[in-house]
């Protein structure tokens, strides 16, 4: 009889366990996620990777077959997962990584809209484009000029990005190529009034896709240049052999290829072989290797 009601005790104690570790298990997270339509794959990936408050927007809204693939893009940052899922979602033709890359760079907005003051503070790593924008009466220390050794006449850039231009410019001439600065540094005015004359000849639309508003251009920093081979056109450069050396080379020196082809959604302009940003050899390395734009690498890196 003893023996019975411990046996009857054991089997009460298991039911309320069980029932408590029920109730426990429909509380949890994974229930819930499970009870959207995520997968026990799916769920792993998404609790592993999210935080709270990520993984509580996810129960807020449908189930979604690209959060698992989304998540494992290599530059997912967590903080624009909404964001990302907008974008996707008002633009199925794009593939997750462009998802990622345009609103990784802010691109996923109209362009010049919602602009910001550039960060100053970043030295030769601030950031100049559509969204963000230099004042008028930004001074550049430490512009020099540039002799007529390695560029046309009139020409100032800082001086650290002339010490490694002329590094550049001497190992290009070992290789047989002479590489020229065809322009450099632009005040705010200047730059004004340049943007204004295509506007004028071209049409504000088109001008926007390859002339910056004032404010706006990476010429204005003194650490931007455009290039060519000596003796041609910058039209022409993708067609020289000084352009297969410089986007090999480039960066060694500090330098990149600010506007690549097949990056237009991003950088907002067309693909410039000529343009060329300094930003010093180790983010230039990385920023090659990566194969990203100076955009994306500054919201992942340097933001």
């Amino acid at each position: 009889m003893k023996l019975r009601k411990i046996l009857y005790v054991l089997v009460m104690i298991a039911l309320i366990y069980g029932s408590y570790q029920y109730i426990e298990y429909k509380n949890s997270t994974q229930y819930k996620l499970k009870e959207v339509g995520y997968s026990k794959e799916e769920i792993t990936i998404i609790m592993n990777n999210l935080h709270e408050d990520s993984i509580n927007y996810l129960l807020e809204n449908e189930y979604n077959d690209q959060i698992a693939s989304l998540i494992k893009e290599k530059y997912f940052i967590e903080e624009k997962l909404e964001a990302y899922l907008k974008y996707h979602a008002e633009n199925k033709d794009k593939s997750l990584s462009d998802v990622v890359s345009i609103v990784n760079a802010g691109a996923d907005k109209e362009f010049y809209t919602n602009i910001q003051k550039t960060d100053y503070s970043k030295g030769n790593l601030i950031l100049v484009n559509k969204f963000h924008k230099l004042e008028e009466d930004y001074v550049v220390e430490d512009l020099v000029p540039v002799s007529l050794q390695y560029a046309y006449d009139g020409h100032y850039i800082k001086k650290e990005v002339l010490e490694n231009f002329i590094d550049l410019w001497h190992d290009a001439k070992k290789n047989g190529f002479t590489i020229i600065i065809n322009s450099s540094y632009r005040d705010y005015e200047y730059q004004e009034q340049l943007y204004e004359n295509y506007s004028r000849v071209h049409g504000r639309t088109e001008a926007d896709t390859f002339s910056a508003k004032p404010g706006h251009s990476e010429h204005q920093t003194g650490l931007a240049i455009d290039v060519a081979a000596y003796g041609s056109n910058i039209d022409d450069f993708s067609q020289t052999p000084e352009f297969e050396w410089m986007k090999d080379n480039a960066h060694k020196y500090g330098f990149i290829l600010r506007y690549p082809e097949g990056k237009e959604h991003i950088t907002g302009y067309m693909c410039e072989p000529w343009h060329y940003r300094y930003v010093g050899k180790e983010v230039a390395k990385e920023i090659y290797e990566m194969g990203i734009t100076f955009d994306e690498y500054y919201e992942l890196f340097i933001k």
